[in-house]
């Protein structure tokens, strides 16, 4: 693939959790989804992840009509899915998640192991026999999901059964089922994404872009600050200013031939209605940041 190639393919979009909505009950305040999608729009975004349930329209249709009126299109959205109980079968609870996609025309099913707990601040061991019954749930999920012309791929999260370096490889090496990659989530479970890239661009089909300030980032490892915490403090930044080395990364996968979303992810907490410009201050910022990025890649 060309650099020019590469330059015209990129598809950039916008995911609610940037303003603040968030499914963890207790997280903040939450943005009204209309001046969340007004705001993605006149940022320059051209599509969003559907955000968590009752954001978006739950009805197809709706949906669908829904991201029309603000110019929108579905890239699809994250599922936060139990998978490792042996007793619990979760391929026909994301049925209607996949009608919405299907009608909404969008394409990606973004699936986390959830731990079956509410948020992302504590999560149990598994035994080898979970460890096997998560993995093929995982290949389960995308089967199905392709039946329905969706591609689920797999979002290592910091709080989820999919978190750390040897939890991320273990699913490379045990199921089919292809990555998102979310720079920020994989930094702070201890795998460097570039790393990851360099030896997997094959495997990773959607990508959410995220910045870390590494110091924040330490004290989650530590145990100092939970997730949700240091989130508050700020732990994510907008693309190019934290430690995370986003345009290595970027350039690398569209060197592999990448060419799914990226999608501009910024995990941030609000305690009010903001009074000024607000989180879209942070996104308009990213965006041209990797702008920037794509476009160094003409000139050089």
């Amino acid at each position: 693939m060309s650099t020019t190639e590469t330059t015209t393919e990129i598809r950039i979009a916008g995911a609610p959790i940037s303003w603040g909505v968030c499914e963890v009950p207790g997280w903040g305040y939450q943005i009204a989804s209309d001046r969340v999608l007004t705001e993605m729009r006149d940022a320059g975004l051209t599509a969003t992840e559907v955000g968590p349930e009752g954001f978006l329209p739950a009805d197809p249709n709706e949906l669908a009509a829904t991201l029309d009126k603000f110019d929108l299109e579905s890239v699809g959205g994250f599922a936060p899915v139990l998978l490792h109980h042996a007793n619990h079968d979760p391929v026909p609870g994301i049925a209607p998640l996949l009608d919405a996609f299907v009608a909404s025309r969008a394409e990606v099913l973004v699936l986390a192991a959830a731990t079956g707990s509410d948020g992302y601040d504590s999560r149990p061991e598994l035994d080898d026999a979970q460890w096997d019954t998560l993995l093929r749930n995982l290949d389960r999920l995308q089967e199905a999901a392709a039946e329905r012309g969706i591609r689920a791929v797999l979002h290592p999260h910091v709080g989820t059964m999919i978190e750390k370096r040897d939890e991320v490889y273990r699913v490379l090496n045990g199921a089919s089922i292809p990555l998102c990659l979310d720079t920020g989530h994989l930094l702070i479970g201890g795998t460097n994404p570039l790393e990851l890239v360099e030896a997997y661009a094959s495997r990773i089909t959607h990508a959410h872009l995220k910045d870390v300030d590494a110091a924040l980032a330490a004290r989650v490892q530590s145990g100092e600050l939970t997730y949700t915490e240091a989130v508050a403090q700020g732990m994510y930044t907008p693309l190019g200013t934290g430690d995370v080395g986003i345009g290595k990364i970027v350039n690398e996968l569209l060197d592999a031939g990448f060419d799914g979303w990226f999608v501009l992810e910024q995990d941030t907490i609000l305690a009010e209605e903001p009074t000024d410009a607000g989180p879209v201050s942070d996104v308009i910022a990213s965006v041209a940041y990797l702008r920037s990025v794509v476009d160094a890649r003409v000139s050089s």
